[in-house]
């Protein structure tokens, strides 16, 4: 969805390579030695950019859910005349996510307690957002379903789909990406699908 084509900048190299270890590592098991040396720069070199690892942990996990939220609302307004279409594109978006920035989901499942209280409760708030998106669209395509079943059903898909941390990767005899998100986008499609008997 996304058609930036420019380079990433100094601060979002930072992001990247504190995602990635502290997805290995875990947040205390990663210095800003190590980060800074990762992107070519000295650890205290960070603090021109962060005010330290803190920061960096609420602006991947507070950005993600911005990020997903805002790409969800803009499918929404592009698709709006079209649950199928809607739906499809949802699922389309969170599997892009769920393959590209697999280290932001090991994040949000082992750290998001080390968040200040506030930005926890903005990352909660952001994700119950883009669930409703879900909620509502999945809704649309099928009227006769509950709204809690249909919530329960958008939080088994998300789990589906953001298991790929999970996966392993291509080194280890997984399929290619194009393959998995081929097989993620067919579970995803018939775990709504099964909700109309």
């Amino acid at each position: 969805m996304s058609t930036r084509t420019d380079a990433p900048t100094r601060r979002e190299q930072i992001l990247k390579e504190a995602a990635r270890l502290f997805a290995e590592r875990g947040f205390h098991g990663v210095g800003v030695d190590e980060i800074g040396a990762a992107v070519g720069i000295s650890g205290p070199g960070l603090y021109r950019h962060f005010p330290g690892k803190e920061a960096m942990l609420a602006e991947l996990l507070v950005g993600i859910s911005e990020r997903l939220l805002s790409g969800g609302r803009l499918r929404v307004e592009e698709a709006a005349e079209d649950p199928g279409a809607l739906l499809a594109s949802l699922i389309d978006g969170h599997i892009d996510f769920a393959l590209d920035d697999r280290p932001l989901i090991t994040l949000h499942d082992r750290e998001l307690d080390r968040l200040r209280e506030s930005d926890r409760k903005l990352v909660r708030q952001l994700q119950r957002q883009y669930v409703e998106l879900w909620v509502t669209a999945v809704r649309e395509l099928h009227p006769d379903v509950p709204e809690t079943e249909a919530r329960t059903a958008v939080h088994a898909v998300f789990g589906l789909l953001n298991s790929t941390p999970h996966l392993g990767s291509q080194a280890d005899g997984l399929p290619t990406r194009a393959r998995t998100e081929t097989l993620l986008r067919r579970l995803a499609h018939g775990a709504f699908a099964s909700l109309t008997p």
